[in-house]
């Protein structure tokens, strides 16, 4: 049976300095995740307001009050990748940025590039993750080197030996790499899962952001509010 309060005390400087250190890795892993996954949900929910109250609304007359809702709804990146495309297209036609490309062309580029930077904004803080747990358990192997070191220096200086002494040292010291794995596995398991929703999520955009450019193509060159 493990004594986690006797342990702790006999734990050397540097075990109990890589402890600490697995410890805040543990954190920042877990406070990265926790955000991430509340900021993806929430803008999936809001995407699908977004999506249910402008509906089939998005057409050349309508093109300012939806941009104007999209703007209401910009904690979801698909409300965000509608006013992009939608006002490049506006912008385009007014020639206010005249590249010598269509308006539909124009509009085309600047969704993929949007598209881009969305999923960008979407992986911040996964490197946390993909980090934590791939060095994770060689911070706990480390802490357990040490910790085997501090121990036979202790056998060495007292003179006493026996398994007992030893069992007991290396015991304390393995306890970091299992505060290690401990640490890596979760962190692992979230970085995967946060991946999956995100290349879901990503897929979802890049539709959204073709057929929004499909439907600005057949729109042709038309002036907001009917004109031609």
């Amino acid at each position: 049976m493990f004594n986690w309060n006797e342990i702790w005390q006999h734990m050397g400087a540097p075990a109990l300095i890589v402890t600490g250190l697995l410890l805040l890795m543990g954190v920042a892993s877990l406070t990265v995740f926790v955000e991430r996954l509340l900021t993806l949900r929430r803008a999936r929910k809001v995407s699908r307001r977004f999506a249910a109250h402008v509906g089939e609304g998005i057409v050349p007359s309508a093109l300012a009050e939806v941009i104007s809702e999209a703007n209401a709804h910009r904690a979801g990146y698909l409300a965000r990748l509608v006013e992009t495309g939608l006002s490049t297209y506006q912008a385009a036609l007014a020639d206010v940025d005249n590249q010598g490309l269509t308006p539909v062309e124009r509009t085309r580029r600047r969704l993929d590039r949007r598209v881009d930077l969305l999923v960008s904004e979407m992986k911040r803080g996964l490197p946390v993750l993909a980090a934590v747990g791939s060095v994770a358990p060689f911070v706990g192997l480390l802490g357990t080197v040490l910790g085997i070191i501090a121990a036979f220096q202790g056998i060495a200086a007292t003179g006493s030996g026996g398994l007992s002494s030893v069992s007991a040292g290396i015991a304390e010291a393995l306890i970091v790499t299992a505060l290690g794995l401990a640490v890596a596995i979760p962190s692992v398991l979230a970085f995967h899962y946060l991946a999956t929703r995100i290349s879901q999520d990503q897929l979802a955009l890049t539709d959204a952001a073709g057929e929004l450019a499909d439907r600005v193509e057949g729109w042709g060159h038309r002036v907001p509010g009917g004109g031609s």
